[in-house]
């Protein structure tokens, strides 16, 4: 068992960083390849990044409630045209907070003029995906 600088053992820190990710899907519902890759890169890094999530869109004490948070987000991410994966993981979310079909629809029609049709289609086809439409 070797030890990384600051002196602890390597496979305790694995494990932490595992115990982690695992205390990170529960609270979000998800994890993602990317925050993996965190972990094992730069563990700091995504400790750092993660409570800046957790209070920017987690707080469980935010004025707006999770489900209105999920569609702001998801009609931003589509603007700004994020990954597909990372939308769609998003949605996903929604739909499990109780995000219906429609109100989904709705959310991804306002993105139209903003975002442009691109950014609509990309949305219109994981929303397809994700409500088995």
């Amino acid at each position: 068992m070797s030890k990384n600088p600051n002196g602890k053992s390597r496979v305790k820190n694995e494990s932490g960083k595992q115990e982690y990710l695992k205390k990170m899907e529960a609270e979000r519902g998800y994890t993602l390849d990317f925050h993996k890759i965190l972990a094992r890169e730069d563990f700091e890094f995504l400790k750092s990044y993660n409570t800046l999530l957790q209070t920017a869109l987690f707080n469980p004490d935010s004025e707006i409630e999770p489900k209105t948070k999920r569609l702001i987000l998801i009609a931003v991410l589509l603007a700004v045209r994020s990954p597909s994966e990372h939308i769609q993981t998003h949605m996903r979310a929604a739909k499990s907070l109780g995000v219906t079909k429609a109100e989904m629809l709705e959310v991804l029609k306002m993105t139209l003029m903003p975002a442009g049709l691109p950014a609509f289609m990309e949305g219109f086809e994981i929303w397809r995906s994700v409500f088995d439409v």
